[in-house]
């Protein structure tokens, strides 16, 4: 029987559970709350059990499985297993989360960052096609990314390569953001910093808008709101997409002409907006972009959804010589 892989994507909400082909290819999954109480000090215990019970349900041993790959919020240390920081599951201090995991399972647990993991994943089998070479920047709540260069995630010195959410789009009067600087791409091109960018630009727009009535009559507006409204030709929205789609283009051409990726993917909940943010960020990139970087890089929509963390954890515990 072919040996299969486990992937683990952890987050502050839920802990996304699959088995894998070592082809990528999903099986099954799963997914269970996660328990930040106690300093989070349940979590890794709550996996461990969640997995050894659907383990022995469908009646699979551990010498079935390469191993498991797990990404998590947080620094990591990916070569000891460890992270700390991690703060939206109360993990202020390091965890041994590699050792403790393998422990409960008995299995060869392999850990990275989430943003690392979800770009894995987009990579081996998603937009990425597989390519050496491949950025991915997630557009949520925050913003996050990952680098795949010349065949290798990158991590830098300290964990903090990719992060991608603070490069300086703003250097003069810009936002505030949650880093302690200013300008960042996170405070403009998030889904909170969509909608950040719309009511600022509200106060000063003066023409016929449901956008600009919205936010006059203090209704809930959302990054999807104002995507939706620029499908409408709103003209209020669409030059709230114009501004965020230049900032976006602005940070990824940086990216590019240092790193000429084979593909920028672009994934996260404000992708879910299509072409209507990937064309004109595109645009703009072209102008931004070293001629052979504009010939050579393409930008594109993730694939993968939700399913890229899990994806990407899998990828982590593949052996070295296996073709990924």
């Amino acid at each position: 029987m072919e040996k299969k892989l486990i992937g683990v994507d952890l987050g502050g909400t839920t802990a996304k559970i699959a088995i894998l082909t070592k082809d990528g290819d999903i099986e099954h999954k799963w997914s269970i709350k996660t328990n930040i109480d106690d300093q989070g000090s349940h979590i890794v215990r709550e996996i461990g059990d969640s997995l050894n019970q659907k383990l022995t349900e469908m009646q699979l041993d551990n010498d079935q499985f390469y191993g498991l790959g797990m990404g998590t919020p947080g620094t990591v240390n990916y070569e000891t297993g460890t992270v700390k920081g991690a703060y939206n599951l109360n993990w202020v201090e390091e965890q041994q989360v590699s050792k403790d995991l393998g422990n409960l399972t008995g299995l060869n647990v392999y850990l990275d960052n989430d943003a690392n993991v979800a770009a894995l994943g987009e990579r081996w089998k998603g937009a990425g096609e597989g390519g050496a070479n491949v950025v991915f920047v997630t557009l949520g709540t925050g913003v996050g990314g990952g680098i795949f260069a010349e065949g290798q995630i990158l991590h830098g010195i300290r964990g903090a390569a990719g992060e991608i959410g603070h490069v300086t789009v703003m250097p003069e009067n810009g936002y505030d953001c949650t880093c302690g600087k200013k300008g960042c791409l996170e405070t403009v091109a998030s889904a909170t910093g969509v909608v950040r960018v719309a009511k600022d630009m509200a106060k000063e727009f003066t023409g016929n808008s449901k956008l600009k009535a919205a936010i006059s009559n203090n209704e809930e507006i959302t990054a999807k709101l104002v995507f939706d409204l620029g499908k409408e030709q709103d003209e209020l929205a669409e030059k709230v997409i114009d501004r965020v789609s230049f900032y976006l283009a602005l940070a990824l051409s940086h990216i590019g002409n240092m790193l000429n990726p084979e593909k920028i993917i672009i994934g996260g909940g404000v992708s879910a907006a299509g072409d209507i943010l990937l064309n004109p960020v595109t645009a703009y990139f072209e102008t931004m972009v070293f001629p052979a970087v504009r010939e050579s890089t393409k930008i594109s929509i993730a694939t993968r959804g939700n399913d890229a963390g899990v994806i990407g954890a899998a990828w982590l515990a593949l052996p070295t010589d296996e073709e990924a």
